[in-house]
C-alpha cells in the first residue's frame, strides 16, 4: 500500500494560517505538529500528524466550541 506524500512546510503553514516565524516559535517549545526533517535538511509532515495536532488543539481548548 501506497503511503500518501508528506506535507511540504508551505503546505502546512497555509493549512494552520501560520507564518513560518510563528511556526519555529511552536517547534522550539514542542508545541507543533510532528514532523519529520529530510536529509536534505526540508521539513515534511504526514497529513495523519497534522489532523490529529489539530485535534489535540481542539481539546486543549475549552470553551472554544
Amino acid at each position: 500500500m501506497a503511503r500518501p506524500p508528506a506535507l511540504k512546510l508551505v503546505e502546512v503553514l497555509a493549512a494552520i494560517r501560520m507564518s513560518p516565524s510563528a511556526f519555529y516559535r511552536l517547534r522550539a517549545r514542542g508545541q507543533a505538529p510532528r514532523m519529520i526533517k529530510l536529509p536534505n535538511g526540508e521539513l515534511r509532515c504526514r497529513r495523519a500528524d497534522l489532523d490529529a495536532w489539530w485535534e489535540a488543539c481542539e481539546r486543549d481548548t475549552p470553551g472554544w466550541r
